[in-house]
Parts: C-alpha cells; sequence; structure tokens
C-alpha cells in the first residue's frame, strides 16, 4: 500500500506571552496539500523516517503531536485516526531546522540505482510496449547500493557495465531490451532540494518566519 503524508502549517501567536491573551499559543494558518501532494518515500525518510529505505539520520522522526499543538490541527488528526487506523508516524519540524539543514549531506550507502523495467509478458502494458520508445518503462524502483550490486538485478540483467563493484563505478546510465538504469550518489538536495516540490514548503516557512520568527513557524505531518 502507498504511504501518504498529510499536514499542516502553525505559526506561534505573537502575543501567546502577553497576560491579556487567552487564545492558543500556536495558531494553523493552512495546510500541507495542495502546496505538497507528492509521495517520494526517500524525502519522507530524510525529514521524518518514514518509509526510510536510505536509512537516513531523519530531521524529525516520531516527535508525535506538538503538547501545544492547535486544536484545529489536533481535532483533524483525532478523526482520522478514529477513521483509519493506518494513521502513524505523526511528528512535527520547525522552520529553524529546516532553514539550517545542509542539503549536501550525501544519501547513506555509496549510491542509489534506479531502474524501469519493460511490463512481463501477461502484463496489460506488454503487448503494447512501442520498442525504442523510453517513455514506456514500467514503475520507478530505487535500492540503495552499499559494496555488491543486488543480487537479483544481476542475476537477470548482469553485471552493470558502469563497474564491476560499486566502489569501481561512477554515476551512469544504460539500457538492455528490458530495463533501463540510473546510478549515482545522491544528496538531501536531490529529495528535497529545488524542483521535489518540498523548496515550495520550505519558502512558505521561510516568508512566514519574517513575521513569527524561525522558531515560531513549524509543519506538523503524520502518514498513512
Amino acid at each position: 500500500m502507498p504511504t501518504d503524508i498529510y499536514g499542516f502549517f502553525e505559526v506561534r501567536h505573537p502575543d501567546a506571552d502577553a497576560d491579556w491573551y487567552s487564545g492558543e499559543p500556536w495558531v494553523c494558518l493552512m495546510g500541507l496539500s495542495p502546496l505538497y501532494n507528492d509521495g517520494d518515500y526517500a524525502a519522507f525518510g530524510c525529514l521524518f523516517g518514514v518509509r526510510n529505505w536510505l536509512e537516513w539520520e531523519p530531521v524529525a522522526a516520531d516527535r508525535g503531536l506538538p503538547v501545544d499543538v492547535s486544536g484545529r490541527v489536533r481535532a483533524d488528526y483525532e478523526k482520522w485516526s478514529r477513521l483509519d487506523g493506518g494513521i502513524h508516524g505523526a511528528t512535527w519540524v520547525s522552520w529553524s531546522e529546516l532553514r539550517d539543514l545542509d542539503l549536501s549531506v550525501p544519501a547513506p550507502g555509496r549510491g542509489v540505482l534506479q531502474m524501469q523495467e519493460r511490463p512481463r509478458a501477461g502484463h496489460p502494458e506488454h503487448d503494447h510496449w512501442p520498442a525504442g520508445n523510453p517513455e514506456w518503462y514500467g514503475l520507478l524502483r530505487r535500492v540503495r547500493v552499499d559494496d555488491e550490486w543486488p543480487d537479483d538485478i544481476v542475476e537477470t540483467y548482469g553485471v552493470p557495465p558502469i563497474g564491476v563493484t560499486p566502489a569501481e563505478a561512477s554515476p551512469g546510465c544504460w539500457a538492455t531490451m528490458e530495463a533501463r538504469f540510473q546510478y549515482d550518489s545522491p544528496t538531501r538536495q536531490d529529495f528535497i532540494g529545488p524542483g521535489t516540490g518540498w523548496e515550495h514548503v520550505f519558502a512558505v516557512m521561510r516568508a512566514l518566519g519574517q513575521r513569527f520568527g524561525d522558531d515560531g513557524v513549524r509543519l506538523v505531518v503524520w502518514f498513512d
């Protein structure tokens, strides 16, 4: 089953510490969707430790809802938790944490092997596969690579032409009659930097930080 992300942007009210202020200290401004509505597990793992197939050291994993979370966000979370037993991974992250995040940090392991296979015989798309058309490759598969190439890929497609072992390999692309491959050594920027959709999230939080302070802006999320 696929995993989806849900969340809200909250800000700390500028008057939260005033004696006369009787409202909630944190105010919900808007939902994460449709600003970000993607499902990249590498990003989920990098930021929140969810679907962490690359085994990142996540930025903000398993914190739960903030103790002082706004009533609107708590109500939404509790509503969907009652309706969907798959809700999990509630956590939050401040803009000050994301602001200072080093996007040049490499993903764990030696690299990532990305693969798209031609539909097998019997698959509904098999008979409609146009020869030589690179757009007709199947679902994307990405695997972390350490000291050896994945056994199942070597058994099916042979040793990658870019190197006998990942230690000897340079980033590159290649294809067979049945699949195409890309191998590289990505960083955080490849998964949460410009072009991933997360840049819009960061831009909104950066703008809010100018009004509410970098520690006064946070993103509260959960998954199903």
